[in-house]
């Protein structure tokens, strides 16, 4: 693995995100509504605006969708998919999040020194929150791969200025742009933390000349702002009221956005989201503080703290928010695995340690043999494989943890993961049919109308954005019963709707009351996990 370092973290990566990658079907909601808004893209040609359905979503820039745009092109002009196929979107997250691991390592090298940073950027790819990344059609991969590599090349500038070139400025900046088409501010926001917070302990900057702003700011300025102002022209501003009024304010705001969370949650289930690798960076960290006077571990600091306590203020909480700071969480553990005169972690630190990896090892197996009990008898087979996975990890990991030997534990919990996540996301999760509600309700579409328009078909109860993906965009998406009789009744020789268990009654009551009387033609039922609740759409259709 050190002779061909990048070539072996290309193969690691590859064999721990493949599996579920084309056999998955499009998740809800975030997935299907970026594949759904790129697909309309490619649809209508118009590359500046973004659409879910009639659905203005012009909450973020188009970066994603122009990066899942040209991977989609590129799989119809090969001739081994078409944009039907959610596999297609997903390319981007796939390479976006080998770009992060390949840039960890690259420029880990100056920080933590090059076998530490070779394991540092293979923890990183079997984060348990990276592995569901990079198979997910949505920004967080690639704005990862952004933020890895504009702050691996902030790190050079930080410890060597006067060695900074012109033209490592220039790629720090531009990808610092490339970051705004991604998703905004957020890996400038990162880096501009990590400065203040760098200048205000070092009593200066001398790495700001380095960087060279007076030109960078404008270079980064100008690789977004061509679409900013097209998109501000295209919706007469709705854009920016969208996006910042709508989307940026409710998820610091506690009003608008659903998923909440208490401050220190983030640092709560980092066990979860790191797994497997997460041992190691928590046994790191005391160590880590200890030594911050060292540069480049002051450096990762740097990057890691300021970023981490804001998004911990911020209210709207998601695993994947806190991604951009793996990098050199990753790396701190690893150097502290590789380090002869390590820093003890007091006992408390280790006992959390020992509980993120033994408590997750043991709930996945479990949670996936609960899932094929609960929902399909077809998961169960790999569901049983994913105990021995987990107990292999385990037992491995802490034989190396017992005899002292951190770097073996490090490389075998990121090996025996492979084994483990394997069996999870081919054999368990796309065999778990109930929770994949949108493909069996196309699949039934189609075969009680195999030439159905999807402007034909209506449905209520299941308004998830994986049916428009999955039947078309221009789908009507009813809000009750008596809406979807009257969609039905107003071309009942040629138009299907599905009608949710509890919108039945009001279906059935405002058919009767205009003179309808809708066809049963199909049932699909499944568990909505958006909602947390079981569903039973009907199909309908008029009279013969």
């Amino acid at each position: 693995m050190m002779r061909h370092p990048r070539l072996a973290l290309v193969l690691l990566c590859l064999v721990l995100w493949l599996p579920g990658f084309f056999s998955l079907p499009a998740t809800d909601r975030d997935e299907s509504r970026f594949a759904q808004a790129t697909r309309q893209m490619l649809d209508t040609g118009d590359y500046v605006r973004i659409r879910v359905g009639e659905e203005e979503r012009n909450k973020k820039p188009a970066g994603i969708h122009w990066l899942q745009s040209a991977a989609v092109h590129g799989v119809e002009a090969l001739g081994i998919g078409d944009r039907r196929d959610i596999w297609a979107y997903r390319i981007p997250s796939l390479l976006g999040a080998l770009l992060a691991v390949l840039a960890t390592f690259h420029w880990g090298r100056a920080l933590v020194g090059r076998r530490a940073a070779l394991l540092g950027a293979a923890m990183l790819a079997s984060c348990l929150v990276l592995v569901a990344e990079a198979r997910i059609a949505k920004t967080d991969a690639v704005l990862l791969a952004t933020v890895a590599s504009a702050m691996g090349l902030f790190g050079l500038a930080y410890l060597r200025p006067r060695a900074f070139g012109a033209g490592q400025a220039a790629a720090f900046w531009a990808i610092l742009g490339a970051s705004v088409l991604i998703k905004g501010p957020i890996g400038p926001m990162v880096a501009v933390l990590a400065g203040i917070t760098l200048a205000v302990i070092d009593k200066g900057a001398p790495w700001l000349r380095a960087l060279r702003p007076g030109w960078g700011i404008p270079l980064m300025v100008a690789c977004a702002a061509p679409w900013f102002v097209a998109i501000g022209i295209a919706t007469e501003g709705r854009f920016f009221e969208q996006a910042v009024g709508g989307d940026m304010l409710s998820k610091v705001g506690s009003g608008e956005e659903k998923h909440w969370g208490p401050p220190g949650m983030y640092l709560a289930t980092f066990g979860i989201a790191a797994f497997p690798a997460a041992f190691l960076a928590l046994l790191a960290l005391p160590g880590a503080w200890a030594t911050r006077l060292n540069p480049p571990t002051r450096f990762l600091l740097a990057w890691i703290v300021p970023s981490w306590l804001l998004f911990e203020a911020v209210q709207t909480k998601l695993p994947h928010y806190v991604l951009p700071l793996y990098p050199p969480l990753m790396l701190l553990g690893a150097a502290w695995a590789l380090h002869p005169l390590r820093w003890a972690p007091p006992r408390w630190v280790r006992a959390l340690a020992w509980t993120a990896l033994v408590g997750v090892a043991v709930g996945l197996p479990v949670a996936a043999l609960a899932a094929a009990i609960w929902l399909s008898d077809a998961a169960l087979p790999g569901a049983l494989l994913a105990i021995p996975a987990a107990m292999a990890l385990l037992w491995v990991v802490l034989r190396a943890w017992r005899a002292g030997d951190w770097r073996r534990a490090g490389f075998a919990a990121v090996v025996l993961a492979v084994p483990l996540y394997a069996v999870v996301l081919e054999g368990v999760a796309p065999r778990l049919a109930p929770l994949w509600i949108a493909p069996r309700l196309a699949a039934a579409v189609q075969e009680v109308a195999p030439h159905l328009d999807d402007r034909d078909f209506g449905i209520t109860g299941h308004a998830e954005p994986s049916v428009q993906f999955a039947i078309g965009g221009g789908i009507a998406l009813l809000a009750r019963g008596e809406h979807a009789a009257r969609f039905l009744a107003a071309a009942p020789e040629r138009r299907v709707v599905a009608v949710g268990d509890r919108a039945i009654a009001d279906f059935r009551r405002e058919a009767a009351a205009i003179g309808l009387t809708p066809r049963g033609v199909g049932m699909v039922s499944g568990f909505n996990y958006t909602r947390g609740r079981w569903v039973t759409l009907s199909l309908f259709r008029g009279p013969e």
